[in-house]
This record gives structure tokens, sequence and C-alpha cells, in this order.
């Protein structure tokens, strides 16, 4: 039995394992929908907006249909806290996402984007100081390693540097939200805490560049999926509207209807088949092809990630929100 919140939940972690395939699933297809939209002509930046303002509004709408309310800071720390967690955690990694997928084989812009549980325990080691298990520095190894195999560094690295530069920064985004999420979730259902983030989100980049702009684009036109799948087409505001609610709004629900079966740490893991499932995604799809060298690296680097994910002796609260690529 797990308690979340005041309810008594069975606890079935098969049907834990189901729901975070199912999110990892639609986050590895919204990579190749948002890769379409951008070829549009849609930049990396209005796509954010447009992202972010859209699930905040569908988030907003689930939580009114299940009863649930949100309250304003009590004081000028919570509302630091849900500014960060908002603008650090979620604003951000967005726009670092959508830049790297723009500019890297997909597979490689989540697996760099998917380091952040490294710096997550080492965030916790040095600044927190907690105790950590030896094997972080194994994993830390493995995938540094990793990712120098990954971009080819003896070749001079082979990979977009402002897609690498972007990806990292994703990570370093994704490791702030899930320390400060890790804060949030303590206080309030991860529901709550994943709309409020995402309102915020919205304002932020509402005030960067407005969703309007989107406007500027024909929405009715029909746009190719390309790669392997150019002869399918679809409007425009088709491949928005899959983005937002099957994109996000789905396997973020998904992935938060986990916790009630799993750890945070299991769901984490079992998550991290989203840089193999981009990795698939980008050869079948839009036919990337990884040498010998970058497939291996990838696996070290997955490797590295589920050792550095487990090092931490204890974790500061039960739970903690879903990944959000």
């Amino acid at each position: 039995m797990r308690k979340v919140g005041h309810v008594q939940t069975v606890r079935t972690p098969l049907t834990g394992y189901g729901l975070v395939s199912v999110g990892a699933a639609f986050f590895v297809l919204n990579a190749g929908v948002s890769r379409v939209i951008q070829a549009a002509g849609i930049d990396s930046m209005t796509l954010t907006t447009v992202r972010c303002t859209g699930t905040a509004l569908a988030l907003l709408l689930v939580t009114a249909l299940r009863g649930l309310r949100l309250r304003l800071p009590r004081d000028w720390r919570e509302l630091g806290l849900v500014l960060g967690f908002g603008i650090s955690g979620v604003a951000l990694v967005q726009w670092f996402y959508f830049v790297a997928i723009d500019r890297l084989p997909v597979g490689i812009a989540l697996l760099l984007e998917f380091t952040a549980p490294v710096l997550v325990a080492l965030f916790a080691r040095m600044v927190y100081h907690e105790r950590v298990r030896r094997r972080l520095w194994l994993g830390l190894g493995l995938s540094l390693g990793g990712l120098g195999l990954v971009a080819q560094v003896w070749d001079g690295l082979t990979l977009d540097a402002i897609g690498v530069v972007a990806g990292l920064a994703a990570a370093v985004s994704l490791a702030a939200y899930f320390l400060l999420g890790e804060r949030s979730v303590s206080e309030q259902p991860p529901i709550l805490v994943l709309t409020e983030a995402f309102i915020v989100a919205a304002v932020f980049w509402n005030l960067m560049q407005p969703v309007t702009g989107l406007f500027d684009s024909d929405l009715t036109a029909l746009r190719s999926l390309g790669g392997t799948l150019a002869g399918y087409r679809f409007p425009l505001w088709s491949l928005l509207g899959w983005m937002i609610l099957l994109g996000t709004v789905v396997p973020f629900l998904a992935e938060l209807s986990a916790l009630r079966h799993l750890t945070a740490t299991e769901v984490t893991l079992v998550g991290m088949v989203e840089p193999v499932g981009a990795t698939v995604l980008g050869w079948l799809w839009f036919r990337e092809d990884l040498v010998a060298a970058q497939l291996v690296g990838v696996a070290l680097v997955l490797l590295g990630i589920a050792l550095a994910q487990t090092a931490r002796t204890r974790a500061r609260v039960t739970s903690s929100p879903p990944l959000t690529t």
C-alpha cells in the first residue's frame, strides 16, 4: 500500500511500468512530430510558447475536472520555488530541447538531456552533502566516456556545436527540474505542482515570444511528415494539437499516475528508454544513422545514468515529478 495525499492506493508495479512505457513512447513520438513542425517554419521559441501555453490550459482543465484547486504561494520562499521550478525546470528545458532536436539526431539530443540524473547526484553530494554510493563516480566516468564516443571527439566533434550546447543546457535545466520538483511535491500533489510550473512557463514564454506569432504561419496548410513518411501530409494545426495533447499532456499524466505504483527512481530509470527509442525513431523515420562507436557510446551513457540515478542513498522526498521532454 502507498499513501498518496489522503488516499491509500494499492501498488501494482506492472501497471506502473506500463504507464511509464506509454508515457515514454508518446514522448519519443513527440520528438519526431516536433521536428516536422520545425521543418514547417515554426521556430524553436514560438514552438516552446505554444507547447507551454497549450499544456498549461489542458492541465488547468484536468485539475478542474478532478476537483483540485491551485493556491497562491504562502511566502517569498515558496514564490521563489514556484518561479524557479517553472522557469528553470520547465520553460528553459522545453526550449533547449527543441533547439537540440532541430540540430542533432533526435536520439543524441535526448541522450544529452537525459544525463541530468548524473548532475542531480553530483549536486546532492556536493551541495546537500548527501552520502552517495561509490557507483556515482563510475557512472560519471562512463557517461563522460560515452558522450565522447557519441560526439566522436577524435574526429574534431562531428556534431553541431550549438545543438550539443543546447542538449547539455537541457540536461542542466532538467536537473533543476528534478531538484526543485523534489522539494515542491513534498508539499502539494504532483499534478498541482506540474500545472503551476506550466502556467509560469507559459507566462514566461508569452512575454518573450507571444503565442500570437504562431498565426504568421498558415495553420491549415498540409505538411509532409518527411523521411520515410514523406507521403503522409497533415494540417499544421493538427500536428500542433498532437504535440500538446498526445505529445505532452498524455505522457505527463501517464508518468504522474505511475508514481502511485513505482518510486521516482524506478520511473526515471524506465523512462531512460526514451533516448533509445528516439534513436530507433530517428533511424526508421528520418534515416539517421549512427556509427558503431556512437552506439557503444549510447550504451555507456545509459549505464552511467543508471548508476548515478541509484547512487543516492536516500531521496529527500518519496516522489518527484515525471520527466519533461
